[in-house]
């Protein structure tokens, strides 16, 4: 299994600055090659293995679609800064057919009337609930699924063997986890039960989310006036609280969790909830381990997928319907399952999960299936344009609980106060 860029999957924070921009835009037009071709521009941000995979479909696309022609060059951009990158490119009225971006900015980036709705186009009833709610906005189908995961906790055997621990189940609860976390404890080697990134950015906040919804909470309340996380917070932040003064919890301080999963990788740590784009180095390295769903507080299964989005703009009729035909053929299951094989996604769709080539591939990535089976329960973040600065607010109240600067009660009080004050702005 090959990862793609490791921390793509949670970058958000470049909306808060870009999200005010995306409403201007400049004249486009469509492109016609000689003898009717219509060329598509791809801007991607894929490095290495996924972009070697990328480049290996759109060439069997190009040799299969005569009147077609797409452009791959990924816009001299990565993954991480294509929300700028468009944004701007929006602004100048020179922006892409295709772009790869992250379901957290997806909202923010439909404020541009050049985002194309594919409402008419998409059908999403094979794919996986996740991955339909990531690409949905207000109701209205405005991207293509681009990369799958799920969060699940991936376990060191060895370190619970030592422990004379059994290792975990599917059902366990938030107090079988921070009671095996404080057994796996062992300040004397340098062992640590889990880790929490503690930067206070979505890497951070988007753990607590399968908590809050498993209590009852969510997001935000249905009218989108008011946080909907104020009543069950307290409990959520309590279990962070736990596991900081049981001292069984590193906190990572610097940002996409690099030293967290080192210290893994190091034989050092009991237990880290990841996706499925770890699993790579943990192989790699020789880590002897286990993967179990996320732990609960009612023993039902929940978790959270990340998913990433194809966006298509509006550059004239020739070329979005030749960008929305590449998009829907990259996500037909022959194709996905290259994808997901070569470059590190969960199948986007229930389909392409049966399929032969990918039923291999799980059995012969320990854990891996794991992942799968959770996207029955996955939900994803709302598709709203008020999610990063609710995001930005929990963190840093998460950040304050995690190094024991705030009670749980006093970090979710006001959270929820500043939360509220932004909601109450119209975006």
């Amino acid at each position: 299994m090959s990862s793609p860029t490791r921390r793509d999957i949670l970058r958000f924070s470049a909306a808060l600055a870009a999200a005010g921009s995306l409403a201007a835009c400049g004249k486009s037009a469509d492109n016609e090659e000689a003898g009717g071709v219509v060329t598509v521009d791809l801007w991607h941000g894929q490095t290495d293995t996924g972009k070697k995979a990328l480049d290996a479909l759109i060439k069997q696309f190009n040799d299969t679609h005569p009147l077609i022609k797409i452009v791959g060059g990924g816009g001299g951009v990565t993954a991480d800064s294509m929300l700028q990158k468009v944004t701007a490119g929006l602004a100048a009225g020179s922006y892409p057919d295709i772009a790869y971006i992250f379901g957290s900015d997806l909202a923010s980036m439909t404020r541009s009337p050049k985002v194309a709705d594919l409402s008419a186009s998409m059908d999403l009833k094979d794919f996986w609930p996740a991955a339909r709610d990531a690409v949905t906005v207000q109701g209205k189908v405005r991207a293509a699924p681009a990369l799958l995961d799920s969060l699940c906790v991936v376990y060191n055997k060895k370190l619970f063997a030592a422990a004379g621990l059994a290792e975990p189940k599917a059902g366990w609860t938030w107090d079988d986890f921070t009671s095996t976390a404080q057994q796996l404890n062992n300040p004397a080697k340098g062992i640590f039960g889990t880790g929490w990134p503690g930067v206070g950015d979505e890497d951070t906040v988007w753990r607590l989310w399968p908590m809050i919804w498993d209590l009852g909470g969510n997001v935000v309340s249905e009218d989108g006036k008011s946080v909907a996380f104020d009543q069950v917070g307290e409990q959520v932040f309590g279990t962070l609280d736990k596991l900081r003064t049981d001292k069984s919890l590193y906190v990572d301080p610097k940002p996409g969790g690099e030293q967290l999963y080192q210290v893994f990788l190091g034989g050092r740590m009991g237990m880290v909830a990841t996706g499925p784009w770890q699993l790579p180095d943990v192989i790699d390295k020789g880590v002897d381990y286990g993967v179990v769903p996320l732990p609960s507080y009612s023993g039902k299964p929940v978790t959270i997928s990340g998913p990433d989005t194809w966006t298509v703009f509006d550059n004239g009729k020739a070329r979005v319907k030749a960008a929305t035909e590449f998009v829907k053929w990259l996500n037909d299951p022959k194709q996905d399952v290259r994808w997901d094989i070569q470059a590190g996604s969960l199948p986007v769709t229930t389909t392409t999960a049966a399929l032969p080539e990918w039923t291999k591939h799980a059995a012969g990535t320990k854990g891996l299936q794991v992942f799968v089976d959770a996207l029955e329960t996955a939900k994803v973040r709302p598709t709203i344009t008020a999610y990063p600065k609710i995001s930005q607010q929990l963190g840093q109240a998460t950040v304050a609980v995690l190094l024991g600067k705030k009670s749980p009660a006093d970090a979710l009080s006001e959270c929820v106060k500043q939360c509220n004050a932004l909601l109450a702005v119209p975006s």
